[in-house]
């Protein structure tokens, strides 16, 4: 029979549990452990399964934002192109012309042409929407085919006030998102020799003599850009051309660049140097290119030659 009143007993036996209750415990804590291992071995592998699939979808979405991109470079290339293809034809007859159209994107505002009313009256016309992209690119194709058409009404085309006045009621900014257009428009009657025009908001064209007797500036005063206010009349002004004189009809982004010294070129500036060192236009870019920076011109370039 156990003697359980001997002391030395007892304290083994105390000594017994708590050891048990110790390793109970380490067991119990190292199983926690085991358990948050095991837990944060699911997450990693879920986040490893998430990453990849994330990687994937990114892998998807990018490209379909490439194919996305290339087609709408191509049809801003397509857009391009269907805007230089109703720019007229270069003349080698009387009146000759050369032109040079440098878009400061992949669409610009700007547009011109030119065109025989009849026998004896020649249509010139430069115009330029504000902005630039496709909405201005529409507007201004827009413009020229209702002018190469003759397609405006109360409009007589061998007039130049009449004809900005009917684009004016015909395209008021608030019917075209807010966007209005500078024009020059001029007809020569080869008749009389005279050349009228007019102009709305936009730059003047110049007139080179061939005698030597320098430039002439040509734009009327007053007449606001076409769009802008409604109810509008535009003045047109006449000159004779001589045998041999040049016309320049411009837009502002042949000019608005930095000059020497920083200084923004002007007309008469662009004037003096087609007069005296020529005005094909395709010089005159290159002239106006060498004050600029790398890339592009800040606006469009159009300048479109006249040789009488």
């Amino acid at each position: 029979m156990k003697d359980s009143s001997n002391p030395s007993l007892a304290s083994s036996g105390s000594s017994e549990s708590a050891e048990t209750a110790e390793v109970t415990q380490l067991r119990l804590d190292f199983a926690q452990l085991q358990a948050e291992y095991d837990d944060l071995k699911l997450l990693y592998e879920a986040m490893i399964e998430h990453g990849e699939a994330v990687e994937d979808q990114l892998a998807e979405q990018n490209l379909l934002l490439e194919s996305t991109q290339a087609r709408l470079d191509a049809e801003l290339n397509d857009a391009g192109r269907y805007v230089f293809s109703i720019l007229p034809d270069k003349r080698a007859a009387s009146p000759a012309t050369d032109w040079l159209l440098v878009p400061s994107t992949e669409l610009g505002g700007d547009s011109f042409g030119y065109h025989w009313i009849d026998d004896d009256h020649f249509a010139i016309y430069l115009l330029d929407v504000c902005g630039h992209g496709v909405g201005a690119a529409l507007l201004s194709v827009t413009v020229i085919n209702v002018l190469r058409a003759s397609a405006l009404a109360n409009a007589d085309f061998r007039d130049p006030s009449t004809v900005l006045k009917a684009l004016n009621d015909t395209f008021p900014m608030e019917k075209q998102n807010n966007m209005f257009f500078t024009i020059w428009y001029g007809v020569y009657r080869k008749s009389t020799g005279e050349l009228r025009f007019a102009t709305g908001g936009h730059p003047p064209s110049i007139l080179l003599r061939a005698d030597g007797a320098g430039h002439e500036m040509l734009i009327t005063v007053g007449g606001v850009a076409i769009g802008a206010l409604s109810d509008m009349d535009y003045d047109s002004s006449v000159t004779r051309i001589a045998p041999g004189d040049r016309l320049l009809v411009i837009s502002d982004g042949t000019f608005e660049v930095n000059g020497p010294g920083d200084a923004m070129l002007s007309v008469d500036a662009l004037a003096e140097q087609a007069a005296a060192h020529g005005s094909r236009p395709q010089d005159i870019h290159e002239w106006v290119r060498s004050f600029n920076a790398a890339g592009p011109l800040p606006d469009d370039f159009s300048l479109l030659e006249v040789r009488f």
